[in-house]
């Protein structure tokens, strides 16, 4: 096995050698491609194809990377991949001139190509560019997967995604639904009366999520610093300043583990509204979602694996009590206190902690028996005031609040409140999370003075909502993995 891998290597060396080679020829002679800065490109691929009727026998320009040729005596044919799909190219001697055909014959797959010609169908009936003058433009000196096994290892697939985005073709389409969602979500808030705007990243207290943050160091004003956890506090600030309607979509960051639905950066988008609550953020979830939705996929039922979701019905709105009652058998209506829940989740095998009150084991009983039923779009309202630090109480009922999370497909895709304008209670509830970090709760909020300042200025009753943009592109794409929407994902480095 050592031999035959050894043997395999110096094959590709060879192969990569060839190429360089090839390129060194192409300088000597005046033809290096790395000099060439533009390329007047007037059509892609997909252009060419959809308006065939129109375009037969006109002169089009086109660009991409050479992923398949074949030569034969005085014409070939090859394929150009470019942002939008392949497109076959025939190239003749005659028609490019004999040096051109000389060269073209030298050509890699992989290498990246200009093409000029006019758009015709083959004896086959497949639509192709007849090139009358094809440009070499960058030489790819690597060899792509091959052809037939592609790229397959996941690992591989996620750090090198410059050759997943060439291999797979699928993938692409992810990207380019996942930056059609981000943009058809812009365009349903701008329409509602939102504006956009961005806080800042490095933060003095991270706070507005129940997350430990990355810590890093500032030189210039030898301070420490966190990188956001949340968008909530800063847009808070903003609602208190009279901006009405405001959202952002931007990166935060969680010290948190690596699995299918969690990287330690990951986008977000929160909204704040005036004059609002929870109730009126259900509203707008549910219509934002089946807009999404019908213009990225075109319907309004999204297929997840073997579920597939109704958006097209009103969305099922039940509280976290009557929920655990349905799945789980138990009524926290008749639980009076922490002692009795905590007999109850020792009964049921359901670990808890020392610090843990009444409300924190109703949330385990949630996590535990109801959240994996959650399979149709469902709005799980009036959480327990222990596990909810920055929501208004429900004035009937103080020991829960105005709190919704959004589930689909047993996750949650999203968390709302009635925001805490109340400047003391909020202190008060800080000081609690200063006692739950005390005691050992690493993802405890810390006391925030210039927030409580601006609460103490004034702030409306405003709505809140925020929504996890990544999985909300794995279900918009059905992608199993939140690698698989993250261009980019959290990878542990290779020993160099």
């Amino acid at each position: 096995m050592a031999e035959q891998n050894n043997n395999q290597q110096q094959d590709v060396n060879q192969l990569l050698k060839v190429r360089y080679d090839k390129l060194h020829e192409l300088q000597e002679n005046g033809k290096d491609p790395f000099v060439i800065t533009k390329y007047d490109v007037t059509n892609h691929s997909t252009d060419v194809k959809e308006h065939f009727e129109e375009m037969e026998g006109k002169e089009v320009s086109l660009a991409g990377r050479m992923m398949f040729k074949r030569v034969m005596g005085k014409a070939s044919f090859c394929n150009i991949q470019d942002l939008k799909g392949r497109i076959q190219i025939y190239v003749a001697r005659d028609s490019i001139g004999e040096e051109s055909y000389a060269d073209f014959k030298k050509y890699d797959v992989g290498d990246i190509l200009g093409v000029k010609g006019i758009v015709f169908k083959t004896k086959t009936g497949e639509i192709s560019i007849h090139a009358a003058e094809v440009t070499l433009l960058s030489k790819s000196l690597q060899i792509l997967p091959e052809k037939f096994h592609g790229l397959t290892d996941t690992d591989t697939r996620y750090r090198q995604r410059y050759v997943d985005l060439i291999m797979n073709e699928d993938v692409k389409d992810t990207f380019v639904k996942r930056s059609k969602v981000i943009s058809t979500i812009r365009r349903y808030l701008d329409g509602q009366g939102f504006m956009e705007v961005e806080t800042p990243m490095l933060v003095s207290n991270a706070g507005g999520a129940a997350a430990r943050p990355f810590e890093t160091h500032f030189n210039a004003l030898d301070e420490d610093l966190k990188l956001r956890i949340s968008l909530e506090l800063y847009l808070k600030r903003l609602i208190v300043g009279g901006m009405e309607r405001v959202y952002e979509i931007g990166r935060v960051f969680r010290n948190e583990g690596l699995d299918t639905r969690h990287n330690p950066e990951f986008t977000l988008m929160e909204l704040y509204q005036a004059y609002t609550d929870y109730h009126g953020m259900m509203d707008l979830t549910e219509n934002l979602y089946r807009y999404v939705a019908k213009e990225v996929t075109g319907s309004e039922m999204l297929t997840y694996g073997e579920h597939t979701m109704d958006l097209s019905k009103p969305f099922e709105r039940i509280t976290m009590v009557d929920a655990v009652k349905k799945y789980a058998g138990v009524d926290f209506n008749e639980v009076k206190d922490t002692a009795e829940a905590k007999k109850l989740a020792d009964e049921h095998h359901i670990e808890y902690e020392e610090r843990h009150e009444k409300g924190d084991i109703l949330n385990l009983f949630f996590e535990e028996y109801v959240e994996e039923h959650l399979i149709q779009p469902t709005f799980v309202m009036d959480h327990p005031i222990e596990i909810s630090p920055l929501t208004k109480k429900k004035p009937e009922n103080p020991d829960y609040v105005e709190r919704f999370e959004f589930f689909m497909n047993g996750w949650e895709m999203a968390n709302a409140y009635s925001e805490l304008n109340d400047p003391i209670d909020q202190r008060a509830r800080f000081a609690a999370q200063e006692e739950a970090f005390a005691a050992g709760d690493e993802e405890a909020n810390h006391t925030d003075e210039d927030f409580l300042n601006a609460l103490s200025i004034g702030m409306p009753p405003t709505g809140g909502i925020g929504f996890g943009i990544d999985r909300m592109v794995m279900m918009m794409t059905n992608s199993p993995a939140i690698r698989d929407v993250l261009l980019f994902p959290t990878m542990k480095s290779i020993d160099k």
